[in-house]
């Protein structure tokens, strides 16, 4: 089932045990097609909101403040949009490939007003009880398809994104057919001429699993970046990575200014240490495709009792 989600599946971000979630249920368990969902107040921002299914955290979302972000690998994504496009509220035609709670799409909403955006999600009774309990702005230009990412992507027109968002999880792996070489380049093809690929993955040591990733990205874009969390991208454990790909460069120095500048240990492959961490990877393809490694079950789940 390839099935969508702002899923946080590590233990590295809004998921780390450490620091944990200072929240009450604010809702009661309700069957959706991913397992059981829930939503968590947050006791600090009281417009404040963490979805999880299963116990496995999925997004949060500030009614009050939709460009506030909790999740880390979100906040990468925002570094890359306006790095790529800082002139703001430039609006962007984006299609989510992952739904949630749409935090992203809130995001991008509240940012780049007039922005077109459509979110493939093919949970349609997750998608109702989010928006009956978290409701989209009134006009947000957002429209939501009950379509899985493979055979939506593959629907839409030539050229009809600037930006396309990747973010989809089923139990906290990436499905496998959202990220073969195949898919790629059906993505290459929707993007527009210098439209960027944004994906949250996730992998643990030894990276096999986003070496091959990237390996396929590389047949469709000619221009590859990876950002995470330091002790992620050197192999030292399991955690969410970004990758952004395009056909055009990408803004590396603005971006290293960026993660230079961020609070959390933050480790930037440009193109060049990109080719060399991809190296001899295999891509994977529709022949071999695999889902992403199992997270560790220990942090990566909410203690709700």
């Amino acid at each position: 089932m390839t099935a969508a989600s702002d899923s946080e599946p590590a233990g590295d971000f809004a998921g780390d045990p450490a620091g944990g979630f200072a929240g009450d249920l604010a809702d009661d368990e309700v069957a959706v097609g991913l397992g059981r969902a829930q939503l968590l107040a947050d006791a600090d921002r009281p417009g404040g909101y963490l979805l999880i299914i299963d116990r496995i955290r999925q997004s949060y979302v500030d009614l009050d403040d939709p460009t506030y972000i909790d999740f880390e690998y979100m906040q990468y994504f925002s570094l890359v949009v306006n790095a790529i496009a800082p002139s703001a509220p430039a609006p962007l035609a984006t299609t989510h490939v992952g739904g949630g709670a749409m935090a992203f799409a809130r995001y991008l909403h509240a940012t780049r007003r007039g922005s077109s955006q459509l979110v493939l999600e093919p949970d349609a009774a997750l998608t109702e009880w989010v928006r009956a309990r978290l409701p989209l702005p009134r006009r947000s230009g957002i429209r939501v398809r009950p379509e899985f990412g493979r055979e939506g992507v593959a629907a839409l027109r030539d050229a009809s994104a600037d930006l396309l968002v990747l973010d989809a999880f089923v139990g906290g792996r990436v499905p496998a057919d959202l990220t073969t070489a195949e898919f790629m380049a059906d993505v290459r093809r929707v993007l527009r001429p210098g439209g960027v690929l944004l994906a949250n993955v996730a992998d643990g040591p030894p990276l096999t699993y986003v070496r091959r990733l990237l390996a396929g990205v590389g047949m469709s874009f000619a221009h590859r970046l990876a950002i995470a969390d330091s002790s992620v991208l050197r192999g030292r454990r399991y955690g969410n990575i970004v990758l952004a790909a395009s056909g055009e460069p990408l803004p590396e120095a603005a971006l290293v200014r960026a993660t230079a500048a961020f609070p959390f240990p933050t480790r930037l492959l440009g193109a060049h240490d990109v080719a060399r961490f991809v190296a001899r990877a295999t891509p994977l393809t529709d022949e071999d495709a695999r889902r992403s490694p199992a997270p560790p079950d220990a942090s990566w789940r909410v203690d709700v009792d």
